[in-house]
């Protein structure tokens, strides 16, 4: 009984003891300590006032939420840059008598991140997400807003995974 004990005991310390490095949001150990997001550019053809400010602030939210970094200005450890390159709506389905019933918008975003702790995780690479909604709906209002909400929480937890949590 007292080796049946021993053996529980020992797994649990061990189970505990290996989810030492991790944390609920999944990062691991982060080696740095300050990170900065520069302003994200709107260079889309179709421009939709305000979308490059309000993506800015979301990632900024989203790290500083899921990790215990420090934002600062400039000389940061690590570094997030770049620009909205895409901003489309196009029609996903039709009707019978040729008409859409259903529209896409697409943003894609293309960032560049670098750690300057350790430069083998640096990148420079796309990310892109949609939000089908109804031809009949105008994009505007509650549409463009909840769109919006959709695809910048997608978009912006794709870029911390990629470049925090490994994923």
């Amino acid at each position: 009984m007292k080796h049946i004990k021993l053996i529980l005991f020992s797994i649990l310390i061990l189970s505990i003891n290996s989810c030492s490095v991790y944390n609920f949001t999944g990062t691991g150990k982060i080696d740095a300590e300050t990170f900065q997001v520069g302003f994200f550019q709107n260079n889309a053809e179709l421009i939709e006032p305000g979308i490059d400010r309000t993506f800015t602030l979301e990632l900024q939210d989203l790290i500083q939420n899921q990790t215990n970094l420090n934002l600062v200005k400039n000389g940061a450890d690590l570094s997030y840059e770049g620009e909205i390159v895409d901003y489309r709506i196009s029609p996903m389905t039709a009707t019978a008598d040729q008409r859409a019933a259903q529209n896409r918008l697409t943003i894609r975003v293309n960032v560049r991140f670098t750690n300057k702790k350790k430069e083998a995780d640096d990148f420079e690479k796309p990310f892109t997400f949609f939000y089908d909604y109804p031809a009949e709906q105008q994009l505007t209002g509650a549409t463009l807003n909840s769109a919006l909400k959709d695809i910048f929480e997608r978009i912006t937890q794709d870029i911390f995974n990629e470049s925090l949590a490994k994923w």
